[in-house]
């Protein structure tokens, strides 16, 4: 298999990568406009041209400690594509996400831990004497998070009722 781009990342002191084909641009940290009764890790809401974007705070996610605030924490905007869903952007707080790694997808290997409370955790491969894990964008969220954050339409749901009807 060919050669792919990673943007790599932190949380505490472990690196993780994120496939650069799932990145749609990197902007330095910006504010967000919270948005209340969403879990703590939901950071809240990023204008973004004519959209409303959801951030997650990733290291909050992964951890339980947010993203600090440094010159080198980035907003990552992804596309987000679970299967069966069109995609989206969603936002990702993420730290120390200035450096770049280009190799074969295939030098990542199986963790050989299932964890379904991180399912976003994929395969790992030793990186500058560390491992360096793989996190799949697709499985940040979990299905009742998805809901909130990517609600289905109200005004698709009413044309297809009064279609039906």
């Amino acid at each position: 298999m060919s050669q792919k781009l990673f943007l790599l990342f932190s949380i505490g002191r472990d690196r993780y990568a994120l496939q650069a084909s799932d990145v749609s641009v990197v902007l330095p940290m910006a504010l967000c406009k919270q948005v209340p009764g969403t879990p703590p890790w939901v950071r809240g809401l990023f204008s973004y041209g004519a959209r409303n974007v959801p951030v997650i705070d990733l290291p909050m996610l992964a951890s339980g400690q947010p993203a600090a605030i440094r010159v080198s924490t980035r907003l990552v905007l992804a596309h987000y594509a679970p299967a069966g869903r069109a995609p989206e952007l969603l936002g990702l707080l993420l730290e120390q996400a200035t450096d770049t790694l280009r190799c074969n997808p295939d030098d990542f290997l199986a963790s050989g831990i299932a964890n379904e409370e991180a399912r976003y955790l994929g395969p790992v491969m030793r990186h500058q004497g560390a491992l360096l894990q793989w996190v799949k964008v697709d499985e940040l969220l979990d299905e009742a998070t998805r809901a909130l954050l990517y609600p289905e339409s109200d005004v698709a749901g009413t044309a297809a009722q009064e279609a039906g009807a």
